[in-house]
């Protein structure tokens, strides 16, 4: 019965496989990456997907058909949700997938979390097919497992003076040159030199929130718990690199984020967002 089952799951699962579920995330006004296979919301660190299925044709009862729908919808969700988690950016060179197929360790703990997703929504509909959406974080064990990866943690010095801190955080708006959001970005000046990225950051806070956050707007990204109550706002010139997560500001803004008589303890902690399209 039990091999039944599984080829019957198989079966109608591979009718599934692949169908994109359009806006997973629609209405949050954030910033959400559609894929092929589910989407990634950069702002709450979130990757769903869907999978849809149905029940073999000779099911035993009603009940039954339902429990095999919905098994099928599942599987097919976790497939997709493996590969959206793939197609996480890590930098401008990096991705989930592209981590994985260098290091078995790595392929394996992805692995691991996808199969415990969580389930959010499930729903059944008159043909007797089922859909389930699955929810994975970007933070805890994906974001440990990418991160142990990047060997140059906290290995830049932050600017600190003996002096309260006048900010609290660093707002970044990058509107309409073209941000691709990464799991580990960088901010560099015009000469290309590194302003911000994980070496600048301490690993713990950044396993807990990422190296950044992402917002559409400027208000809400300077009200966030994140930055506030007195974030710096500067601006993003350009991308720089193929995947654009690479960001240039000015060598202006880059001496004041290098200023030794600032206190700029915020940026080890992570207190960053990037405005975005």
């Amino acid at each position: 019965m039990k091999k039944l089952l599984a080829a019957a799951l198989l079966a109608t699962v591979s009718l599934f496989t692949g169908t994109a579920h359009a806006g997973l995330f629609e209405g949050t006004g954030q910033v959400v990456e559609r894929l092929p296979s589910g989407e990634i919301n950069w702002s709450d660190n979130l990757v769903r997907a869907v999978g849809r299925g149905s029940s073999p044709a000779n099911a035993s009862n009603a009940g039954a058909a339902r429990l095999m729908a919905l098994r099928a919808a599942k599987v097919d969700a976790l497939r997709n949700l493996l590969e959206s988690v793939g197609g996480v950016r890590i930098d401008a060179q990096t991705t989930v997938t592209s981590l994985m197929a260098s290091s078995d360790a790595v392929k394996t703990r992805v692995k691991g979390m996808v199969k415990g997703a969580l389930v959010v929504d499930t729903k059944h509909f008159p043909d007797g097919t089922a859909e389930v959406v699955v929810e994975a974080p970007i933070s805890g064990i994906l974001s440990e497992t990418v991160y142990d990866s990047i060997t140059d943690f906290g290995t830049a010095a932050v600017p600190k003076a003996a002096v309260p801190a006048a900010n609290t955080g660093l707002v970044i708006s990058a509107k309409g040159i073209g941000v691709k959001a990464a799991m580990s970005p960088k901010i560099v000046d015009e000469e290309g030199r590194e302003v911000y990225g994980s070496r600048f950051v301490n690993k713990d806070a950044a396993i807990r929130q990422g190296i950044v956050g992402y917002s559409k707007d400027v208000n809400d990204a300077a009200g966030s718990e994140r930055v506030r109550a007195n974030p710096i706002i500067i601006r993003a010139l350009k991308t720089v690199g193929t995947r654009g997560s690479e960001i240039v500001i000015s060598n202006a803004d880059s001496a004041g984020l290098r200023d030794r008589t600032k206190n700029l303890s915020f940026l080890e902690a992570t207190k960053v967002i990037i405005v975005m399209d």
